[in-house]
């Protein structure tokens, strides 16, 4: 019955705009040339670095890209109301989607330097040293919230993200510290204990869950229970827990900025 509607619905707007086509502006239609970049493949691709002059168009040299250095990954464009993009949003720095941090570098300064003959094979370099994009102020989107947006946060279904609730703890502990990159795998993150932030245990980390390019996305935590009985399953982003490791290496923890009852009482993750 829906699908019946909506066809008679939109058989209806056709007739109608039939009937008004003097008052429907014309669009300007286009065809790819051979120098289009489809945003589909801009997004995600690596960046890298420079302290040496380097030119758009030029054709590096085999094994060019390791003399570079690997700064990280392209998060999104930004374009301004005149079509134009104004700026790049790169990731800098971090691993498995940790520790990243989105630095907005403007288009121009990009360089296009061909891998080889194809036009549409290309490495991204921008003239500047891995440190200034560290030390470069962060990128934050707006973060208005509209009166709808609250109201499908307050009915989140289940498995959403919980950002609204959890804030990243800051912790210090005797004889742990933040660890490297290099440090953290899959094998290590799963199955860590949890904490709150007057250390006690609330549960563990049951599985990660991963972007399309293999990053982290979210966390997903076993609340409670005992041997698996009476667990309550939720999922957070990277930017709300705090990883601390031992010195040895054989103790990971996981903090969170919560207690136990307030986490069992956050959406059930479902994936």
């Amino acid at each position: 019955m829906k699908q019946l509607l909506a066809t008679t619905a939109l058989s209806f707007l056709l007739l109608a705009g039939a009937g008004h086509a003097a008052n429907v502006s014309k669009i300007t239609t286009y065809q790819q040339q051979p120098t289009d970049i489809r945003a589909s493949k801009f997004i995600g691709m690596r960046v890298y670095a420079t302290e040496k002059d380097i030119a758009s168009d030029t054709s590096a040299k085999p094994g060019n890209e390791k003399e570079w250095d690997d700064i990280g990954e392209i998060n999104d464009v930004i374009l301004g109301r005149n079509g134009e993009v104004e700026a790049v949003v790169v990731g800098v720095g971090g691993f498995l989607g940790m520790g990243e941090k989105d630095v907005a570098v403007a288009m121009r300064d990009f360089k296009f330097v061909k891998k080889g003959d194809d036009e549409n094979d290309y490495f991204l370099v921008i003239n500047t040293n891995k440190q200034m994009l560290t030390d470069a102020p962060a990128y934050a989107a707006s973060q208005t919230t509209t009166e709808s947006q609250k109201a499908d946060n307050s009915t989140a279904p289940s498995g959403s993200d919980t950002r609204t609730a959890l804030v990243r703890p800051e912790v210090k502990r005797e004889g742990y510290r933040q660890p490297e990159t290099k440090e953290l795998t899959s094998e290590t993150l799963v199955g860590a204990r949890v904490y709150g932030a007057k250390d006690e245990d609330v549960g563990e980390v049951d599985k990660l869950v991963l972007n399309a390019d293999g990053s982290v996305k979210q966390l997903v935590l076993d609340i409670g229970g005992f041997l698996g009985v009476g667990e309550h399953r939720i999922a957070v982003a990277l930017d709300q827990v705090n990883i601390m490791r031992n010195e040895k290496g054989d103790d990971v923890r996981v903090y969170v900025n919560s207690d136990k009852e307030t986490l069992k009482a956050l959406p059930t993750y479902n994936g």
